[in-house]
């Protein structure tokens, strides 16, 4: 598995690095594995190969790698430039219409509304015309393989309550131990993380299962991520490495919601222990979005 890289000069006269990846066209076919390996959602299959429809949210991982049966994708190192919404049109041009609509729905997805602007000026102004239904609705659909490509994650669903035969009065007590708990403002030396059991939630999970204090917090330490929506997810690997190493957790458990890109989650904490010098147990929890347990496996 790849990963990020920025490596800095002493006198800081070296470029920083990002890596990205690559994709070969002439070997792909097209299977969609890659999809499913990239829990960003940069990579769609249009006219039967896969494209980079984003490079802003490439994570530079590398999980699709594993999952292409035909060695079409590599990691590249490029610059670490500033992202340019008008440069990667240039480049996406050549790739078609479907491919130009798909990067401006992901972009509108995510809203990234400034370069999704510039991505529709740019056009505007080259006259480069394509479908504008699905930039309104919200559907991006391949007529070719007649499914949709929307970001499983924002996909709407209504669930009926349920009942419950017992209610009970009293409050739950809660099983928190510590303040701050979102991972950015968590101090990796803080006493309360000396030998500890943590737990790395993802946002949404103790929102969908009902018993989370108790299951998952009961003495243990928590930090809490989201993996798609977060920024500097690159302070998270230093973080937990540094709980590794420094505080001497004992295990680290990792809650994730079953939407993929919650995936992206779990690859963080096992990079993180791959940076640190002691190898610690790693469980993964996985909760659907209907509030129940998945599955459950150290990793």
């Amino acid at each position: 598995m790849g990963k990020t890289e920025c490596n800095f000069a002493e006198d800081r006269s070296k470029t920083m690095k990002r890596t990205i990846i690559k994709i070969d066209e002439q070997l792909c076919n097209g299977c969609g594995l890659c999809v499913n390996g990239c829990h960003e959602g940069a990579l769609q299959i249009i006219d039967g190969k896969a494209r980079m429809i984003s490079d802003l949210f490439c994570d530079g991982l590398g999980a699709c790698i594993g999952e292409c049966p035909l060695g079409a994708i590599e990691l590249e190192e490029r610059e670490a430039v500033p992202y340019d919404e008008i440069a990667v049109m240039e480049r996406l041009v050549s790739k078609g219409e479907k491919t130009i609509w798909a990067h401006l729905l992901h972009l509108k997805e995510h809203n990234e509304m400034e370069y999704f602007n510039q991505g529709v000026d740019y056009l505007r102004k080259h006259d480069i015309k394509i479908n504008r239904i699905g930039l309104t609705n919200g559907n991006k659909q391949d007529v070719r393989q007649g499914h949709t490509f929307s970001c499983p994650g924002k996909r709407e669903l209504f669930f009926a309550p349920v009942k419950h035969n017992t209610i009970s009065t009293d409050d739950a007590p809660s099983q928190l131990r510590q303040w701050p708990v979102q991972l950015h403002l968590l101090n990796p030396g803080a006493s309360y993380f000396q030998n500890a059991d943590v737990v790395l939630a993802a946002d949404c999970t103790a929102f969908s299962y009902g018993n989370f204090h108790d299951c998952f917090l009961k003495n243990r330490v928590l930090a809490i991520a989201c993996p798609k929506l977060d920024t500097g997810k690159e302070s998270y690997l230093e973080k937990l490495a540094a709980m590794i190493d420094g505080a001497n957790i004992n295990t680290l458990t990792v809650v994730i919601m079953e939407v993929p890109c919650c995936g992206r989650l779990v690859q963080i904490a096992q990079q993180a222990v791959a940076n640190a010098n002691r190898k610690i147990p790693v469980k993964k929890i996985i909760i659907g979005v209907r509030g129940e347990i998945i599955s459950e496996e150290w990793i």
